[in-house]
């Protein structure tokens, strides 16, 4: 059954199961860390600081999107039907509560542990991790904690490094200066709170931050199971917030004042943006229907008045559904003309080809039961890939080596 945020209803973000065996045959066939030096995220921004977001039309609208410039038709042709996906090895293992990940220029990574609250950089080749500093003021508890980070647009300029995390009283963003001169531990710089309020809880924090192609950060949230949040347009829970570096409303925003961008979510743990600029969202169900959303700014997305596919007058239905036990998504990327989904419950890695906003084929199922629950999911451009798991985070079944950061190749 799928834990609930209270008695008789799914909501926690469940238990996978895994396959033990192919874990010792990843390591007998010698699978190094095989992260390139060099890479950097796929989706990072591609244009300077302004105040237009991406375009982005529903599908079949063909109505322009706030920056002035219409949706083309879908193309004819898309990614195959079929894909695949090979595990090349890992970037890291014996890792704590992993939740975000921020890839450095030259291929190291930057690593957040969910419960401990610290920050850890993993070497490019060797997988060595060396812990860089903790987070003040994160205070982990269910699903709350350090979650999502994301580099700043001007990293290589500022070395600044964007955190979501869990307080006491909220669930709020903060950036810390980097400093790789100090001594290991110690290289984080004091908090900056850019943005704080955010509702938290046991459940239901959100926790995804990313810089979209327009140098805006984007944020994901959760409505901490007080369903009424997902409507209420004056509440920062159960939305997709848009912000200025600085963590003020930006201009082209549905409304002036305020860094609401979509409503009516219920957990918001997966943010990517496609080649077209498109915003695309991952969402935890309730009993029936977990979602992939296409986010348009504005838009409703139903949640608790629908989940799935409910064909509601003023709500926007997803692209795609999955059965809450084949699911619970976390983290997706862009890569190779799919949206790839993390699975928690689920325990696999999805597939959802696109040709434009529609999908050219069912969504197809990778690595099911093989690295048990599946957390996070970074595009290294091309076709490789890092996917994270996340079985240290009390609600896996973890095994020698857990957690880690795989390598991927897909197609």
């Amino acid at each position: 059954m799928r834990y609930g945020s209270s008695p008789g209803q799914a909501g926690f973000e469940g238990r996978g199961a895994r396959r033990p065996s192919v874990l010792a045959a990843v390591a007998l066939a010698g699978c190094g860390a095989l992260l390139v030096a060099g890479c950097s995220p796929e989706g990072a921004p591609a244009t300077g600081r302004g105040g237009s977001p991406p375009g982005a039309s529903a599908a079949g609208s063909g109505s322009p999107g706030p920056s002035g410039s219409g949706t083309a038709s879908p193309p004819a042709s898309g990614p195959p039907a079929k894909g695949a996906v090979t595990v090349t090895g890992e970037a890291a293992k014996d890792l704590q509560s992993p939740w975000g990940v921020a890839p450095l220029p030259g291929g190291d990574l930057l690593v957040a542990s969910r419960d401990k609250g610290t920050i850890s950089r993993i070497a490019a080749g060797s997988g060595a991790v060396t812990q860089i500093g903790e987070v003040p003021g994160v205070e982990p508890g269910g699903e709350g904690g350090l979650l999502g980070l994301a580099l700043s647009p001007d990293f290589a300029a500022d070395r600044l490094v964007y955190a979501y995390f869990t307080t006491a009283s909220d669930n709020r963003i903060a950036r810390l200066r980097y400093d790789e001169q100090r001594p290991a531990g110690q290289q984080l710089g004091a908090p900056d709170t850019v943005f704080r309020g955010i509702p938290k809880g046991l459940i239901h924090n959100g926790g995804r931050i990313a810089f979209g192609p327009d140098g805006m950060l984007y944020a994901g949230t959760g409505e901490t199971g007080v369903t009424g949040l997902s409507q209420d347009r004056k509440s920062l829970g159960g939305k997709i917030l848009r912000m200025t570096p600085d963590g003020d409303p930006v201009h082209g925003n549905p409304e002036a004042d305020s860094v609401v961008y979509s409503y009516g979510h219920r957990n918001v743990q997966g943010l990517a943006w496609d080649k077209d600029k498109r915003l695309w969202a991952a969402e935890f169900g309730q009993n029936t229907w977990d979602e992939l959303n296409l986010i348009e700014p504005g838009a409703n997305y139903g949640w608790p008045d629908a989940e799935g596919k409910a064909g509601r007058p003023g709500m926007r239905d997803p692209v795609a559904v999955w059965k809450t036990d084949e699911a619970s998504p976390s983290g997706i990327a862009w890569a190779e003309g799919s949206i790839w989904m993390a699975g928690l419950r689920g325990a696999r890695l999805w597939r959802i080809p696109l040709s434009g906003t529609e999908p050219v084929a069912a969504p197809e199922a990778f690595l099911q039961d093989e690295y048990g629950r599946l957390r996070t999911v970074i595009a290294l451009g091309g076709d490789r890939l890092l996917l994270v798991t996340s079985e240290t985070d009390g609600r896996g079944s973890p095994e020698p080596g857990d957690d880690r950061i795989l390598t991927l190749t897909v197609r």
